[in-house]
């Protein structure tokens, strides 16, 4: 079987991508992975070998207005749908709706029923068009996966027999559970991390200036250094936030080490989409055992809160670091380990019974 996953941007940007690869057979099956290398630099693609490439190369930012990125988008279209026309595919794995939505009529016409819509994002669905758009293609579907089960609320309701749930579980990072608990660093400062793509500005300068003013944390950035990483370090420095460190762009697996040197996560975001959102490094708290914060009101932080390895709050509250200092000291920890196990538990049933699909799906479509 000739199968085409459709990704929207570089590789090592996409972890759920093995979601879908792990469960491919490549010995079996002709495996083609479009992706869109944005900043122009080549990346280490060994860990995909017997894949065939297709690079969309163009230089796009990440951390600019939706507007300013149509021109790209119009290009990545025609080059998608190029490969899309070009090549007689078996069945795609579409990941991402700005990906769907960009080829949409190809898959209407040219594959119904023949692929899987990976839906993540809910940041254009005020647009009424894209919507729309977004529907047609979940029908038109063999089947869906939701990253976040608060997403399935833009979803056709006379599909919901057909959405399932996925979860960003990297499964190597199942071999190193037990980094932070048996080789963790100890300080006499609370080290907060945040780690991945460094965005939502407003919020990050509120957590910045609320902690540099508190000598019991320390806050650590790791990640994509874009326009605001930039305005947030120079924040920090014209504040002099002493406590607040940038340690730029990492690989995957140098969370391992990172995370011996972190006592929170920060996964705090302040958007409408990731409201809704279920970001990596909910499952790496859980993974690794650490507790995270998490916006007030968002479903992270209620899954956070219901679950209780973790906490819900609002940088803007006045008690923000009190809280967060309250929460860490009081912390059972053989308490907490055992929830992060319940979930993870939880979510890896989950997630097994994805991948079950998608095998089940490849050998039907046989």
């Amino acid at each position: 079987m000739k199968i085409l996953i459709m990704g929207f941007t570089k590789i090592k940007y996409m972890p759920y991508m093995d979601f879908y690869l792990n469960d491919i057979n490549r010995t079996e099956h002709e495996v083609h992975i479009l992706y869109w290398n944005r900043d122009l630099h080549s990346e280490d693609l060994t860990k995909y070998q017997g894949c065939i490439f297709h690079e969309f190369k163009y230089y796009q930012e990440d951390d600019v207005s939706k507007v300013s990125k149509i021109n790209s988008f119009v290009k990545y279209r025609r080059f998608a749908k190029h490969l899309l026309r070009s090549e007689n595919y078996d069945f795609i794995f579409v990941l991402h709706s700005l990906t769907g939505v960009l080829v949409a009529d190809v898959l209407k016409r040219k594959y119904h029923n023949r692929y899987i819509f990976d839906y993540r994002d809910s940041t254009y669905e005020g647009f009424a068009p894209f919507k729309k758009v977004v529907a047609s293609i979940t029908r038109n579907a063999y089947a869906t996966f939701v990253s976040s089960d608060a997403f399935r609320c833009f979803l056709p309701e006379d599909c919901k027999d057909k959405i399932y749930t996925s979860h960003n579980l990297l499964l190597d990072s199942l071999e190193h559970r037990d980094e932070k608990r048996l080789h963790g660093i100890p300080s006499d400062k609370i080290r907060i991390a945040f780690w991945g793509f460094i965005r939502h500005e407003q919020i990050n300068r509120m957590i910045i200036k609320r902690l540099s003013c508190d000598e019991r944390f320390e806050l650590h950035y790791y990640g994509r250094e874009q326009q605001t990483a930039t305005n947030l370090k120079t924040y920090a420095h014209e504040i002099s936030a002493n406590n607040v460190f940038f340690h730029g762009e990492y690989n995957p697996e140098d969370r391992y080490e990172f995370i011996k040197h972190t006592d929170i996560i920060h996964n705090i975001y302040c958007d409408n989409n990731m409201m809704l959102a279920m970001g990596n490094k909910y499952y790496d708290g859980i993974i690794f055992r650490i507790p995270q914060i998490c916006m007030l009101g968002s479903f992270m932080g209620k899954c956070a809160s219901a679950g209780k390895i973790g906490i819900e709050c609002n940088p803007k509250d006045d008690d923000f670091c009190d809280k967060i200092y309250s929460f860490y000291q009081k912390l059972n920890w053989k308490a907490f380990y055992e929830n992060c196990d319940k979930e993870l538990q939880k979510i890896y049933r989950e997630y097994s019974d994805g991948a079950a699909l998608i095998r089940n799906t490849l050998s039907d479509i046989k």
